[in-house]
């Protein structure tokens, strides 16, 4: 099996997967998954679709993040392996995928502030007199 890529977004952070055959080493921009991400909870984010295909050890994974904050790089990750899993086997792994809701891209971004307002909805306070 060669190399097979993937792009993950989330927010402001992007994501680039590379999937190749291995012992299940992931590495973040020249760094390893638990120096990149040292809580535990952002690693079982980035471990979510190999442990829902049962692929834990199979694959070596090489990604390049950029942007966003650690949650929205981690959920990045998430997206960008789940879509190079089904590129390598679209029959076996996309149900489970798909069922766990890992192919959905999550649209939500942060509104743009408005000008004339502290905020992106909040107003100034009004005074009538």
């Amino acid at each position: 099996m060669e190399q097979t890529h993937a792009l993950g977004r989330r927010k402001a952070a992007v994501a680039r997967v590379y999937l190749t055959a291995g012992k299940g080493n992931i590495t973040i921009n020249d760094r390893t998954l638990e120096d990149y991400f040292p809580q535990e909870s952002l690693r079982y984010i980035v471990n979510q679709p190999f442990a829902v295909t049962a692929t834990e050890g199979q694959f070596d994974a090489k990604i390049t993040l950029v942007g966003g904050g650690v949650k929205g790089q981690a959920e990045s990750v998430r997206l960008g392996i789940a879509r190079a899993l089904c590129e390598i086997d679209k029959e076996a792994y996309r149900p489970a995928l798909k069922a766990a809701g890992f192919l959905t891209r999550d649209a939500r971004e942060v509104e743009r502030k408005k000008p004339g307002q502290p905020g992106a909805r909040r107003r100034f306070q009004f005074s009538k007199r």
